[in-house]
């Protein structure tokens, strides 16, 4: 297991700083609903009047498109309800079977650099994932975390397949984080196909089921405790 530093992508809070609340929403979440309750959480959070929090949720299914989203890459627009989501990146799914979790956090108590923080979010998504044993990889040309695919054609000599297992879309307002990550559990994969996921072709997306682990939503929220902490620092139940 890499130790806290290893990597640079140590986002603790200051010492002495109060645990970050950890929430997990059970059924399935509206994603205007979601929208309204980072909004004013990350309002209080730089107002002083509320912890920093992460929410676990999962969606009805859905597209959202991110600030740099190309109307190409939505290739079914009536399949399912499209939402814009004021986040970074372009189009992607929710839906039931995949955990987004929701990063509300102050970087100005933490790190004010954007793009190490999204190296944490990976970091964390990483960590995670290789409590189940599943190696996911980072890729300079694209966000989020993919994990390579031996069993599938190749494509192209020396060129393995890689499928995405997780997403990354944040925004920052003031120094305050919201948006977050999203990592398939057991979604229906079909569902993706009515996007160009993040504006990528060429690859294709797994989930944890789908590359033959019969992985819970709760076992992996154990799992996504754990990661963080090691990444960001001490979370406690609301």
């Amino acid at each position: 297991m890499l130790q806290r530093n290893q990597l640079g992508f140590d986002f603790h809070a200051a010492p002495g700083s109060p645990p970050v609340e950890w929430r997990i929403e059970p059924g399935l979440v509206p994603y205007p609903d979601a929208l309204a309750l980072m909004e004013a959480r990350a309002a209080a959070i730089r107002a002083g009047t509320a912890a920093e929090m992460v929410w676990l949720v999962a969606h009805p299914p859905l597209y959202t498109a991110g600030t740099s989203a190309r109307t190409d890459d939505l290739l079914q627009p009536d399949r399912f309800p499209v939402y814009a989501a004021g986040r970074g990146g372009e189009y992607t799914y929710h839906g039931p079977g995949q955990r987004v979790a929701y990063v509300m956090l102050d970087l100005k108590q933490r790190r004010e650099d954007v793009r190490v923080f999204v190296g944490a979010l990976e970091e964390w998504i990483i960590r995670t994932l290789d409590r189940f044993n599943v190696r996911g990889e980072r890729r300079e040309d694209r966000v989020g975390v993919w994990v390579v695919r031996p069993d599938r054609p190749q494509l192209a000599p020396g060129v393995p397949a890689e499928d995405k297992i997780a997403a990354i879309g944040i925004r920052l307002r003031r120094w305050v984080s919201f948006h977050g990550i999203a990592i398939n559990v057991e979604p229906d994969l079909s569902h993706f196909s009515g996007i160009v996921p993040c504006g990528i072709a060429g690859h294709g997306v797994t989930s944890l089921v789908d590359l033959g682990l019969p992985v819970t939503m709760a076992d992996l929220d154990v799992a996504l405790k754990q990661g963080f902490e090691e990444v960001f620092g001490p979370a406690s139940a609301n």
